[in-house]
């Protein structure tokens, strides 16, 4: 139990070589949930994005590439994370097209209506503060502009991982929520237009919702 607690905590906020090995292992074992996340979406040219919890930075590469001359900002509050999500981007970043932030999902370093896109991959389940951090979000999305949160596990998923997670959840400090439930944190927030996808055996969701 110490040890999947230590990993846990790491998982959570990442740090020293433990913290790097786990994120490099995220880099490689989200890649592909990430592309089925970012298939529910559309990214065009010239958009300036954030994604919040960058952890090891695969999803910024992703979103740098997704097309011409976006703009995309991380932010993470573990200095391991951004120190990997830097070092993963160093072209990006040389280039003007990444800059990568310490910071906190509930205090965002940026103004309101700044970005067309936010992305959240495996972490809104560590947010400390869930529904006033999805509001924090809108404040700095412009009109229009989507949060799409994309997770591998969430309640009611037909995968044994799920269902030994959700079982310990309490213990972990994870939120796990299930479809209806993510439908209701975005309607509480002030988000509309909002789609939930679920991939139940693979234990996948995205969740999306606009800024009226």
């Amino acid at each position: 139990m110490v040890g999947g607690s230590r990993r846990i905590s790491q998982c959570q906020k990442p740090r020293g070589w433990l913290g790097r090995v786990i994120l490099r292992n995220m880099n490689s074992r989200h890649s592909k949930l990430t592309d089925w996340g970012l298939t529910h979406i559309s990214i065009e040219e010239r958009q300036t994005i954030l994604d919040v919890g960058c952890g090891g930075g695969r999803t910024l590469s992703k979103l740098a590439g997704a097309a011409p001359q976006v703009k995309v900002y991380g932010i993470d509050y573990s200095e391991e994370s951004v120190d990997a999500s830097t070092k993963t981007n160093a072209r990006w970043v040389n280039m003007g097209q990444v800059d990568v932030l310490h910071g906190s999902v509930s205090q965002l370093p940026f103004p309101d209506s700044m970005f067309d896109l936010v992305t959240g991959v495996e972490t809104h389940f560590w947010w400390p503060d869930l529904p006033a951090d999805m509001r924090e979000i809108l404040r700095v999305l412009k009109a229009g502009g989507k949060l799409i949160l994309i997770a591998e596990i969430y309640k009611g998923a037909n995968t044994k991982v799920a269902k030994m997670v959700e079982k310990y959840a309490p213990r972990t400090g994870l939120t796990l929520l299930s479809v209806e439930e993510h439908r209701e944190l975005f309607a509480r927030a002030g988000y509309s237009d909002i789609q939930v996808v679920e991939e139940r055996d693979k234990g996948w969701i995205c969740a999306i919702g606009k800024k009226p």
